[in-house]
């Protein structure tokens, strides 16, 4: 798994702030310098939808798609176990691999948030393995974004380019998670982080830099 490739899709997969323009440049550099062609294509179209687009409109797009809409959610547990308890419980696996690991995540965000769990997969071995153990659910959000037309697909499969494919029974979970969308149980955690941890994962205010 290319570390470049992962760097840069936890950058982009977080809110667009003023930084994040400014560091433009710097990115587009970055990621034809150092990611592989099948991710640098679709970091490429990505950066070029951010540098064509206005900065309002994408923090816009960014609200809608992906806190308005629990099937592009950015929390990777809940694809696979939406608001049920055994959520709780997966939350618990990716705290013990930041622990021991030595890895101090933000309080902003929870455990699963993927451009969190990008971070710890740019960082250790064990964290392309954690993150490699959601491939099925990087599938879904791929998929899902597609369908909303969100060029946020594209950098979602510059990460999955660059992991292995999918095993035939996994495709089958894929379909039928596609189909029904996440489960649902009126006790457990919310769909989504709650209201005060929306506020961004690892905001700043200086421009992006390698």
């Amino acid at each position: 798994m290319n570390t470049a490739t992962v760097k840069l899709a936890s950058v982009l997969l977080q809110y667009p702030t003023t930084a994040l323009f400014d560091g433009l440049d710097a990115l587009e550099k970055f990621a034809a310098d150092t990611t592989p062609k099948p991710a640098r294509e679709s970091f490429g179209r990505f950066l070029g939808w951010l540098r064509a687009t206005p900065p309002d409109e994408v923090a816009q797009h960014y609200v809608q798609t992906f806190d308005l809409h629990r099937r592009c959610t950015l929390y990777l547990t809940y694809y696979r176990y939406g608001d049920t308890r055994k959520r709780g419980m997966a939350m618990v696996i990716f705290k013990t691999a930041y622990r021991d690991a030595g890895f101090v995540p933000s309080d902003d965000e929870l455990p699963d948030y993927l451009p969190m769990v990008l971070d710890f997969a740019a960082l250790c071995p064990r964290g392309k393995r954690l993150l490699a153990g959601h491939r099925a659910d990087l599938e879904l959000l791929r998929r899902n974004l597609t369908k909303a037309e969100s060029p946020y697909a594209d950098v979602v499969a510059a990460v999955i380019a660059d992991l292995p494919g999918l095993g035939k029974r996994e495709l089958e979970q894929v379909r039928a998670a596609w189909e029904a969308g996440p489960p649902r149980e009126d006790v457990g955690l919310e769909p989504f982080a709650p209201p005060e941890y929306l506020s961004g994962y690892g905001s700043g205010g200086a421009p992006w830099q390698p």
